[in-house]
C-alpha cells in the first residue's frame, strides 16, 4: 500500500503545488487535504487546474483521521504552524513548510519574527530540511523543518565555498530577485496587479528579511565561527523563480571548482561550464537549482548566479524530496519532471 498523505494548507499554493507533485508521484496517496476557510468546498473549485485528479473534499484539520495517515505536509502561515504540529500525534510523521521550526535556537526565532516560540519541545526534535546536506538526519527524522526558498538559493550558491575555504567569509552579498507567488496567496496591495507589474522594489531591505536567521545559522555552524552576509532582496513581477547573484572574494576558477565537486552527484543540483550563467526560465515548475560562475575585471573576486522555483525546489518540491527520504523512498521520486519551458 502506498504511504497515504495529508495536506493541511492545501488552499495556498505550496499546498496546489504538493498535489500537483504528488499527482505523479509512483509511491504516494493523498488521503487528506485541509483548508479551514474553504472546508467542505472540492479541490477544483479553489485550483480548477487540478479538475482532472480524484481529490479528497477539503476539510477542516481537527476533521482528519491522523490514524489513517503515514505523512502529513503542514503547508500553513508561521505561528499558526507550532499550534498545529503540536496537537498532532507524536508518532506522525510530518514535513513543515513553514517558518517555524527552521531556527534551532528558539530565541533566534522570537527575534526573527517578533514573537515567542510556542513549542520549544518539538524544536528540539526538528531537523533542518536542506535536503542535500541532511539527509541521512532527515531520513531518521519524525519532524522536517523546510527551507525558506530565498535560504535555499543563497545556501546552494555559498555552503561549497565555506566549506571549502575558498572565499572571503567577512565579504559576502547576495543580491536577490523574487517571484510574486513567493509572498503567498493572500490579498495585499503592494501585489495588485497594477501596483507591481511593469516595475520592481526592493523588499526586507538593510538586514531585515527572515532569512537572514537561517544565513546566519547555517553558515557559522560551517565555519564554526560567526558569518553575517548582506542580502538585499527585490521583488520582481513574475510568477515563479528565485534568482540570487552572490558576490565573493576568491578566485573565480577555484568558486567553480568547489561547487562543481560538491554537487557532482547530485540529481538536482547542476553546476554549468565556467563562464556560463542560468536563468529562471530554466528551471520554471521544477525541482532543479541551476548555478553558474563567472570572474570579474576586477581581480580575486567571483560572481555565483543561483536559480531555482521558489514554489519547487524553495518549498514543496523540497518537501517531497525530504518525505521520500522519510518513508523509505527512492529520493527523486516524482520529482524528475523536466522544467516547464517558455
Amino acid at each position: 500500500m502506498a504511504p497515504r498523505i495529508a495536506i493541511l494548507g492545501a488552499s495556498g499554493y505550496t499546498g496546489a503545488e504538493l498535489v500537483r507533485l504528488i499527482a505523479s508521484h509512483p509511491s504516494m496517496e493523498i488521503v487528506a487535504l485541509s483548508a479551514d476557510r474553504k472546508a467542505g468546498m472540492a479541490m477544483a473549485e479553489v485550483f480548477p487546474f487540478l479538475r482532472h485528479l480524484p481529490l479528497p473534499t477539503l476539510q477542516k484539520i481537527d476533521e482528519i483521521d491522523f490514524s489513517q495517515v503515514d505523512l502529513c505536509f503542514c503547508a500553513l502561515p508561521h505561528a499558526t504552524t507550532q499550534v498545529v504540529v503540536a496537537s498532532l500525534p507524536r508518532d506522525l510523521k510530518i514535513v513543515d513548510l513553514s517558518a517555524d521550526f527552521r531556527l534551532r535556537d528558539v530565541a533566534e526565532y522570537e527575534k526573527w519574527y517578533g514573537q515567542p516560540h510556542t513549542a520549544p519541545d518539538l524544536q528540539a526534535e526538528a531537523v533542518y530540511g536542506l535536503t542535500e546536506f541532511y539527509r541521512e538526519d532527515i531520513r531518521n527524522g519524525r519532524l522536517v523543518a523546510g527551507t525558506g526558498c530565498n535560504a535555499a538559493a543563497g545556501q546552494f550558491a555559498l555552503r561549497p565555498l565555506i566549506s571549502a575555504g575558498v572565499i572571503d567569509l567577512d565579504s559576502i552579498l547576495i543580491d536577490l530577485k523574487a517571484g510574486v507567488s513567493g509572498a503567498g496567496r493572500s490579498l495585499k496591495e503592494n501585489l495588485l496587479h497594477a501596483e507591481l507589474s511593469g516595475g520592481t522594489h526592493t523588499y526586507s531591505a538593510g538586514g531585515k528579511h527572515r532569512h537572514l536567521g537561517e544565513f546566519d545559522q547555517e553558515f557559522s555552524k560551517i565555519a564554526r565561527r560567526p558569518v553575517h552576509i548582506q542580502l538585499t532582496p527585490h521583488l520582481l513581477p513574475m510568477n515563479r523563480g528565485i534568482l540570487a547573484t552572490t558576490y565573493v572574494q576568491g578566485d573565480a576558477k577555484e568558486v567553480h571548482s568547489a561547487l562543481a565537486k560538491a554537487y557532482a552527484n547530485e540529481p538536482f543540483l547542476q553546476v554549468l561550464p565556467f563562464g556560463n550563467l542560468p536563468s529562471t526560465r530554466d528551471i520554471a515548475g521544477s525541482n532543479f537549482c541551476h548555478l553558474g560562475v563567472i570572474g570579474d575585471r576586477i581581480a580575486g573576486r567571483a560572481v555565483v548566479v543561483s536559480v531555482l522555483d521558489n514554489l519547487t525546489k524553495g518549498s514543496s518540491g523540497q518537501a517531497i524530496q525530504n518525505a521520500n527520504l522519510m518513508l523509505g523512498i527512492d529520493e527523486t521520486a516524482g520529482l524528475l519532471l523536466a522544467p516547464m519551458f517558455p
